[in-house]
Parts: structure tokens; C-alpha cells; sequence
């Protein structure tokens, strides 16, 4: 499935899961504790407590869709008490899923200022 990067809304889970959950498992985290209705297309991510591995919910019109990943080394998350629940854009997603965790958040310029008119 492929998504345009500007409509995609992506919701991270904040704590650990069990990796066994699966479609309804998944489901019913995401309804019950972030409160969305996983079947409005977003995406929905959730990672375990050693943080090597990551699972993607998302509805497709036709039936949920997991993505699974499984880390050989290292972590998505190095500390979970700094981790919140959290909506990310696809952009955050793929940082993510590649171990790229940008350390602050700074505009290179700065917007221009609207003239005021009087």
C-alpha cells in the first residue's frame, strides 16, 4: 500500500507492548487507550519493552494490514520514560523505522514577517 506523504497521520503507542498481539490486539489498544477508531486509515505504532522490534496497524478499505519489524541491533527507543504517546507525521515514521532519532527540532530559516498594513 502506498500512502500520500501529506495525508498520512501516524499515532505512536507510548508504552510497551506484547509483540504476540496481533489485529485485535493491536485494535483494541489503539481504541481503548489512544480513544481513535483504528479503522479511519491512520497509522498505528507500537513497539515492545526492549524496543527491537515495531508493529504497524492500518486499515486499507478491505481488512487491517500489520507491518512488523525486528531489529538484529540496536533499539527504536532508548528510554521509555521519555516516551509519550504521540502523533507523528510519515516523515517521524521513517526516521523511526530506520534508528534515526533527531535530537532537537530547529527551523534552518526563519518565516518572514507579514507586513502590517495600517
Amino acid at each position: 500500500m502506498f500512502f500520500p506523504e501529506g495525508a498520512v497521520r501516524v499515532h505512536l503507542y507510548g508504552r510497551p507492548v506484547d509483540m504476540r498481539k496481533s489485529f485485535d490486539g493491536l485494535y483494541a489498544l489503539a481504541r481503548h487507550d489512544l480513544k481513535l477508531d483504528p479503522a479511519n486509515g491512520h497509522l498505528y505504532v507500537f513497539i515492545n519493552r526492549r524496543a527491537t522490534q515495531i508493529k504497524v496497524l492500518y486499515w486499507d478499505r478491505t481488512g487491517f494490514c500489520v507491518w512488523a519489524k525486528r531489529l538484529e541491533s540496536g533499539c527504536f527507543i532508548s528510554d521509555w520514560s521519555k516516551a509519550t504517546a504521540c502523533e507523528m507525521d510519515w516523515t517521524g515514521l521513517k526516521l523511526l523505522l530506520e534508528g534515526i532519532v533527531p535530537a532537537r527540532f530547529k527551523k534552518r530559516y526563519k518565516s518572514a514577517e507579514k507586513p502590517t498594513i495600517i
